[in-house]
């Protein structure tokens, strides 16, 4: 283990309290990255001297003015004028307003761009009274960031006597501030990976705030996370000469533990490798209401007859697959490609046991393709069961194992023996994403490189396929969309969060097809034709919302299957001319 860097920051809040508790008279007025509970205690503390103090949230400002000052219930209508700034996009603001639209019910809420870069214009109309107006402060700042990008991000402000204030470098920035810079002035070498695994270790005095909107958490712990995880990435993409946002990068295992505590501190040290596999008891599949086991995942993939094959990780953990060879037109299923999104695996695991008893069937499952980044996610889940946890997303080695390339192939040595075997004109590629707002607050606040993720839209599907098969990804697409309109509920939940997707982001940019959002594209990577992909929001979910996930997940990989039975294949191009 080599310690890279190590610190505990003194908390704002407690800060601000030393700073003017001999103040009697004072105002003072300041915005951190702090929940309401702490920055309650803060104000009280202050009262208690004299001073009249108001702590507001940094972080999404206007969600929490409505949520803290104002009563939600009793309105009847709700206009909101945001910001526009010429440093960020212009839904920006808008964007940090989610999910308002659907925690004000019955209100009537309308949106407005702005003429101002810094402040809401909030109009609150009660039921039984007249309309109210008020500004909100939305404080950011321009700066460079670690990679040499402009950015605007939210920051935290200070101001007395109500003045208009300045820049207040708070905690939350800070530590984060601190540890980045630390890992990009390390001498790391010039070979990757170049560590095994690159531990962050974070306390923060930070409650979650469940709210009453589908999955919605907002979460300080898991923005740090978040911003940590690929701002680190970044820094390790600039490194290593490769364009930001290169998921064939191999820096090794990057995991943020963010952790609730009584401190605010960071220890960031290279480890080794972790090489066990948690445990848990064995769940029945179609009533899974969690991420199932290694153990499991492994005797349920046994149960399958046919003939086992497996690859391995860089851990050296077992990467399982089974062939079914039979009369009908052969599929690849496979999941886990990104082992934070646990609906497809288990929807994998179902629908090929489903197939197995089929007469004819043909088919490759290989449900869990990144074994080490699914136990990172079983790790992290111990101490924040809610959040999303990216760093599970990709390998031991930093990549996504579709774009690794080379001889030395790992993991993705699976997925192409998996081809060899099947000769599978169809690939059913089950994915997940967030099913709350995903947030870097810290980096300009929206995803660098993956801003259409940053809230739910929705089961979607994507549809990538060669140029000649054009005509029969449509079909797919038709067929496996219709059977998903019959299963009760999921147009409606569908329906339900692109109304949301759309208030605070925009169009989302897909086809609606029988209900589904579907993005259909010619794209030569692939060698299997057809590739279909799954997008459940599935970050992380439980209960019956995780049974509706893998469901849905099992139903598109048989209608995929059915499908694909009675599709004919495009003619072959003729031979050119001698």
């Amino acid at each position: 283990m080599t310690l890279i860097h190590e610190q505990q920051v003194e908390r704002t809040l407690d800060t601000l309290v030393a700073r003017f508790s001999g103040a009697s008279g004072a105002t003072v007025e300041a915005w951190v990255f702090d929940d309401e509970k702490s920055r309650r205690q803060a104000e009280a503390k202050l009262a208690s001297m004299g001073v009249t103090a108001k702590f507001r949230s940094a972080y999404k400002p206007l969600l929490h003015f409505l949520l803290e000052e104002a009563d939600l219930e009793n309105l009847s209508a709700l206009h909101v004028v945001y910001p526009v700034h010429k440093a960020c996009p212009k839904n920006r603001f808008l964007l940090e307003a989610y999910p308002l639209a659907g925690l004000v019910g019955e209100t009537r809420l309308t949106f407005e761009a702005g003429t101002e870069d810094a402040f809401y214009a909030v109009t609150l109309t009660t039921k039984n009274g007249g309309p109210q107006t008020h500004k909100v402060f939305a404080p950011n700042r321009l700066h460079t960031d670690f990679i040499g990008e402009t950015l605007l991000s939210p920051t935290g402000w200070l101001s007395l006597d109500g003045g208009t204030g300045e820049r207040l470098e708070t905690d939350y920035e800070i530590l984060f501030t601190s540890a980045v810079e630390a890992v990009a002035a390390h001498d790391w070498g010039t070979k990757e990976p170049y560590f095994e695994e690159l531990n962050v270790a974070v306390t923060l005095p930070a409650e979650d705030r469940r709210l009453a909107v589908g999955e919605e958490v907002v979460s300080l712990r898991e923005a740090l996370h978040e911003d940590f995880y690929f701002s680190l990435l970044e820094v390790f993409q600039k490194k290593s000469g490769r364009p930001i946002g290169d998921r064939g990068l191999q820096p090794g295992q990057i995991i943020p533990e963010i952790r609730e505590g009584e401190t605010i501190s960071v220890r960031v040290e290279t480890r080794p490798l972790r090489i066990s596999d948690a445990v848990a008891e064995p769940q029945r599949l179609t009533s899974a209401v969690s991420p199932v086991s290694v153990a499991q995942i492994r005797r349920e993939l046994a149960s399958i007859e046919g003939v086992a094959f497996e690859a391995r990780s860089r851990s050296g953990r077992s990467v399982e697959a089974r062939y079914r060879a039979g009369a009908d037109k052969s599929v690849m299923i496979s999941g886990g490609q990104h082992a934070n999104e646990t609906t497809g695996i288990v929807g994998a695991l179902r629908a090929a046991q489903t197939l197995s008893s089929r007469p004819g069937a043909h088919f490759v499952i290989s449900p869990l393709e990144n074994p080490d980044g699914y136990q990172v996610h079983w790790r992290l889940r111990a101490d924040n069961p809610l959040h999303m946890h990216h760093a599970a997303r990709y390998t031991a080695l930093g990549d996504d194992l579709e774009y690794r390339s080379g001889k030395e192939l790992f993991e993705k040595a699976i997925r192409v023996e998996a081809e060899r075997v099947s000769g599978a004109k169809l690939h059913v590629n089950l994915h997940g994403y967030p099913s709350h707002e995903w947030t870097r607050p810290l980096s300009g606040y929206v995803p660098r490189t993956f801003a259409m993720w940053t809230v739910p839209k929705g089961f979607f599907l994507i549809m990538r396929h060669h140029a000649e098969w054009t005509a029969q990804a449509e079909i797919v697409i038709d067929r496996v969309s219709r059977h998903l309109a019959a299963i009760p509920g999921l147009v409606a939940y569908n329906a339900e969060q692109i109304r949301l997707f759309e208030t605070h982001a925009g169009e989302t940019g897909f086809r609606i097809i029988n209900g589904f959002p579907c993005l259909i594209s010619i794209d030569d990577r692939h060698t299997v034709p057809l590739t279909l992909i799954t997008e459940y929001p599935d970050e992380t979910i439980y209960g019956p919302a995780f049974i509706q996930g893998h469901t849905a997940q099992m139903e598109t990989v048989l209608a995929a299957y059915d499908a694909i039975q009675t599709i004919e294949e495009p003619a072959p191009a003729p031979e050119p001319a001698v």
